[in-house]
């Protein structure tokens, strides 16, 4: 305690860092206190952030320090930092990449409760079942017939499959895809157009359905806590190439109900004859 009191002092006074630090992990901007990246003795940040020279540690181009790791999991490991207690949200299916960090970073108490709860195990819930919550186990258990001298011959159900097990059925629901993009135009449209690419590609209906189609290109930084039967319209791509999207729906069984589109347009300046068209774009998407 006293080397992680000193440390602390120095942060107020003679050391380098700042009391307060901005980080960039993996594009998702932190702001915390000096003493916290430091809570925590031989581990990876208290090394990082325990030099007598900031420059040697890399920086975006806004000067905050950078990590190359998942900034969405990096909420969890700085919380952790802050009181040395694990919370974790009650719906969390990211025990094992969050270990995977802890490690990273050399948390030895986080690897060990993580490794803990990840030796546990936990009952099957019924949103794990393929069909997403009906009452019931996923596929039905065939009778067994009773052994006898005589065979007999059951017939086939036209509904019936070939092989013993039967596919995993997929829950119904809406997916909705938006996004907002611009162009120029030149005068009378004589020139070609120039397009800007999508800045961002947002995502709306339930969780689950959610992550189960686009799984890790879904950005859930903004919602991250959301339970897996709860709707959010929170979320975006982590791509900027619609055609992807709905490739991934279509791959998951989605097919394209309706679609509506707003535009405005502006011209580019006072001197120009140029046009800015702005437009928003929403696509609905069902299956089942």
């Amino acid at each position: 305690m006293a080397l992680a009191d000193s440390l602390c002092e120095l942060a107020d006074g003679e050391s380098p860092f700042p009391a307060v630090v901005e980080l960039n992990v993996g594009g998702q901007v932190y702001v915390t206190r000096h003493r916290t990246l430091v809570a925590v003795p031989d581990s990876l940040l208290w090394d990082m952030f325990s030099r007598s020279s900031p420059q040697e540690l890399p920086k975006d181009s806004k000067g905050r320090f950078f990590l190359d790791r998942d900034g969405f999991l990096f909420r969890y490991v700085l919380d952790y930092m802050r009181d040395l207690r694990l919370v974790l949200p009650d719906y969390f299916p990211e025990r094992s990449r969050l270990l995977r960090e802890a490690e990273y970073f050399q948390l030895r108490e986080l690897v060990r409760l993580l490794s803990q709860q990840l030796e546990q195990p936990t009952p099957p819930s019924e949103d794990s079942w393929p069909d997403g919550g009906s009452k019931g186990p996923p596929c039905s258990a065939k009778p067994r017939l009773a052994a006898s001298s005589s065979s007999v011959t059951v017939p086939a159900s036209p509904a019936s499959s070939s092989s013993d097990s039967c596919p995993p059925a997929r829950r119904s629901g809406y997916i909705t895809v938006g996004y907002r993009g611009s162009y120029t135009i030149g005068r009378d449209c004589q020139a070609d157009a120039k397009f800007r690419r999508v800045a961002r590609i947002t995502v709306c209906g339930k969780t689950s359905l959610a992550k189960e189609v686009f799984g890790e290109t879904l950005n859930e930084s903004r919602d991250p806590d959301r339970p897996p039967e709860r709707y959010t319209s929170r979320y975006y791509l982590k791509f900027n190439f619609l055609e992807q999207a709905f490739d991934l729906l279509a791959e998951a069984g989605f097919h394209m109900l309706a679609c509506s589109s707003t535009g405005t347009c502006a011209y580019a300046s006072d001197q120009g004859e140029d046009k800015i068209w702005t437009s928003y774009t929403e696509y609905v998407f069902c299956r089942g």
